[in-house]
């Protein structure tokens, strides 16, 4: 699993050296930012569903498509947004990349959505955030930053 302490150790062995200073800020960055990527998992939790429908509301509208597409985009937004919750526990984006981004648009592809559709959805979900009602300030950023990560990904 990719987090922020696997990454730096990671990183400096493949050098053949210790971990430097340098490194051990970035972990202790990541460590300082811990409490308000716990709130943020623990939020999105309570709202997943909430942020999902809302999204696939947008994205589809009242246009007519045809449910099964629906579904299917309903979910993986919901997928992802779990696989997002699982990185702001573990402070990286190791869950995201080998669980998400990794096969991610070949199963798009598979299943005939538009890899926009995902992004339109993500991108919704991040500007609509509703700070302070739907989490802290501080929170919101954590969430944002691997929603943006994410749909980064997918563009």
């Amino acid at each position: 699993m990719k987090s922020t302490v696997t990454t730096v150790i990671a990183s400096a062995d493949a050098a053949g050296r210790f971990p430097t200073i340098s490194d051990i800020e970035s972990v202790k960055g990541s460590f300082d930012r811990a409490k308000d990527r716990l709130e943020a998992a623990e939020k999105l939790s309570i709202h997943i569903d909430r942020f999902t429908s809302q999204a696939l509301d947008y994205v589809y509208g009242t246009e007519n498509y045809e449910q099964a597409n629906k579904d299917k985009c309903s979910r993986d937004i919901h997928h992802y947004l779990r696989l997002i919750n699982y990185c702001q526990v573990t402070g990286g984006t190791g869950p995201l990349d080998e669980w998400g981004i990794a096969g991610m648009r070949e199963v798009i592809r598979i299943q005939l959505l538009p890899t926009a559709a995902y992004i339109e959805a993500f991108t919704y979900i991040r500007d609509n955030l509703d700070i302070p009602n739907d989490m802290g300030q501080q929170a919101g950023a954590e969430f944002k930053n691997l929603l943006d990560y994410l749909i980064n990904a997918l563009a």
